[in-house]
Parts: C-alpha cells; sequence; structure tokens
C-alpha cells in the first residue's frame, strides 16, 4: 500500500497542508521543531488511532483550533481509499470515502503503518504494555476476530474486577471466569502462533545486522502459569486477587522478550546495538505482514541515521531500498549518498517544499 496524497489541517504547527509523495522513499529534512516528524504522526494515527510520541494525542490539535484533521488517499492492492480522520475535544471522527464509519477500528482496517521512531527501544527495554501492543498491532492485521475477542475479554475482565472490590458469589464469579476463559485461549493461540511466524525473519534479520551478538532467543510469556489452565488459576487466586482489587494474571499480563547469546541482559546494548534490535523486531513484522496480506505496510523511520554508523546506515538503507514498500523518513541532515534517486522534502516551520 502507499499513499497517494496526503493533506493535514490544524495538526500541531501545521495549518494546511497538502502534499503527493513519491511511492518510494521520501525523505523528510529539517530542523528540530520544524514539523517533519508530524508528518509521520499524522500517518501513523492512520494506521493506529494514536500518537506515537508520549502524551502526544493531547497536544495533536493546533494552538487556538476545535479540530485537526488528517487526510489520506491511499491505495492498497490497486483500489484506493479516501481516509479521513479527526480529532477533537469529543474524541476521534473516523470516515471511508466520506462515510463516517462508527468505529475507529473499522478505518484502522485499512491503513497499516510500521514506525521506528526515537522509542521504538521500548519494544526491547520498556515496560511490558508496549510489548503486547507490537504483539497484538501484528495479530490485528492477521487475525480478523482479533479485536473483538480482546475487546470480550476486557469487558469480562472489568467485570470479575468489579466482584472483586465490591463483593460477589461463586456463581458470578464461574460465569465471567468462563468468559474470560474462552476468549484468553484464542488470544494466546494467536499470540504464540504470530511469534513463530515473527521467529525465523527476526534470525535473519539480527544475523545480517548484528552478527556479534549470537543466537537470539525469543521467548513468550502468556500471562499464567504454564503448569495450569486459565480457568484454574482464576479460581486458585480469587482470594489474593480480593486482597489486590484486580485480576493479576492472564493475557492482559502477558510479555515477550528478546535476549542474546553474548548479551543476555537487554543493558549490555549499546544505544546503536538497541536501535539495530528494535529495528530488526519491526522490520520482521513488516515481512509478516506483507507474507499475510500480499500487500506493504507503510515504513515510517523517524530519524534513521541517529545512533547508526555509517556501515550500519548503508545497510539498512540498502535492504530498505529494495523491499518495495512506500518508505517516509525524517531527518536534520541525511548522507548525501542516499539522496541521488529518492523524493527529498524540505519541512520549514509548518510549509514543506520538494
Amino acid at each position: 500500500m502507499h499513499i497517494l496524497r496526503l493533506n493535514l489541517a490544524q495538526l500541531r504547527c501545521f495549518e494546511s497542508l497538502s502534499f503527493v509523495p513519491s511511492a518510494g522513499v521520501n525523505l523528510l529534512l529539517g530542523a528540530n521543531g520544524s514539523g517533519k516528524t508530524s508528518v509521520l504522526e499524522s500517518l501513523f494515527l492512520l494506521s493506529h488511532g494514536r500518537s506515537f510520541r508520549p502524551g502526544g494525542n493531547q497536544a495533536l490539535i493546533r494552538r487556538g483550533q476545535a479540530a485537526c484533521t488528517v487526510y489520506a488517499e491511499l491505495d492498497a492492492a490497486g483500489r484506493t481509499y479516501r481516509l479521513g480522520l479527526e480529532r477533537s475535544a469529543l474524541g476521534w471522527r473516523a470516515r471511508i470515502d466520506t462515510q463516517t464509519v462508527p468505529r475507529l477500528s473499522d478505518l484502522l482496517a485499512h491503513c497499516a503503518a510500521i514506525c521506528i521512531e526515537p522509542g521504538s527501544h521500548g519494544v526491547l527495554t520498556g515496560p511490558a504494555e508496549i510489548r503486547r501492543r507490537f504483539l497484538d498491532w501484528g495479530v490485528f492485521h492477521v487475525e480478523h476476530t482479533f479485536l473483538e475477542t480482546w475487546q470480550s475479554y476486557q469487558r469480562s475482565l472489568q467485570q470479575r474486577n468489579v466482584l472483586l472490590r465490591v463483593g460477589g458469589d461463586n456463581t458470578q464469579f464461574d460465569a465471567w471466569e468462563h468468559a474470560m476463559d474462552s476468549s484468553a485461549r484464542r488470544l494466546n493461540e494467536w499470540r504464540r502462533a504470530y511469534l513463530e511466524r515473527l521467529r525465523p525473519r527476526l534470525q535473519e534479520h539480527l544475523a545480517r545486522w548484528l552478527p556479534e551478538l549470537g543466537v537470539p532467543a525469543l521467548r513468550y510469556q502468556r500471562g499464567w502459569s504454564a503448569e495450569h489452565s486459565f480457568i484454574d488459576v482464576l479460581a486458585a487466586h480469587r482470594a489474593r486477587d480480593r486482597e489486590q482489587g484486580h485480576t493479576r494474571q492472564g493475557p492482559h499480563r502477558a510479555d515477550w522478550s528478546l535476549g542474546f547469546e553474548q548479551a543476555p541482559e537487554r543493558h549490555q546494548l549499546s544505544r546503536g546495538q538497541t536501535k539495530l534490535a528494535a529495528l530488526a523486531c519491526l522490520l520482521s513484522q513488516f515481512d509478516v505482514f506483507r507474507e499475510s496480506r500480499g500487500t506493504t505496510p507503510l515504513l515510517l523511520l523517524d530519524d534513521l541515521a541517529a545512533e547508526l554508523d555509517a556501515a550500519h546506515l548503508d545497510q539498512v538503507m540498502g535492504y530498505l531500498q529494495g523491499n518495495g514498500a512506500q518508505i517516509w523518513i525524517t531527518g536534520t541532515e541525511f548522507p548525501q549518498r542516499w539522496q541521488a534517486g529518492i523524493q527529498v522534502f524540505h519541512v520549514e516551520q509548518g510549509a514543506l517544499r520538494a
């Protein structure tokens, strides 16, 4: 898939912006604060329904304005979609081909973007929530009933947590726990299967860019004891969960980790190695998406050159230019040798020129 046209209105520093990108590599150059990252952020919004910046959703709307909008014409496997997303004090409003859709997820299913940005190291070093989000985004685009199942599990989880706090009899607990168990088993199967699909691709990327770290180890923790069924775990932990006031085990506590033979602890990696490892994870997700859907997601690379030496940057760029995706790269500067033959845009305080 690729963007045919992108329009922004009242988004951060952009009062209005409309431009036609290249179907290949688009390089956005500009000083810090010029707005180049906001262009990538707008595409991420169409794919994830949130900003990749910490606290970003609260700062999307340009100061003094009531709402901001992102509009994109998207080619997906030869079909053109017109996607619109508005953010206001009332929340999100999404449109597909001028028709307002009832759920934000309806729009998100049409646009897929994988983003490597300064916070992407969190997929290795951050809290489990970041890794679950990474995992579930991939499963969402592979398993069509994933979102419905996840929402069903969340509803049951919330009801059980209410019973833990206000009190409930065994019959009530049994009903909600059986509903949780049914959803949890499917979520666990999908997540495990997705990581297994990711594994060989991840090993390929890591062997290419980080051979000095040795054999990688990808581990999955489903969120409850491996020795017992989820329904038994819930029943056995009711008393303790009552003391805590919430459910302490389940797929909402799942996690996965990446370790290396020569660097078993994450803090043993340099900043450049951490970035390359995170890049390998995200590009593996790109590979699995392409294999599953027969099209490529957008690739958003914010400040790609930062923390990469010249040799590794050349390796990464050589791989990216041959993968057939529409690629968006930002930077304050970028090696001249890679600017030949790609579309370069200059961003200056809310304006963009080729």
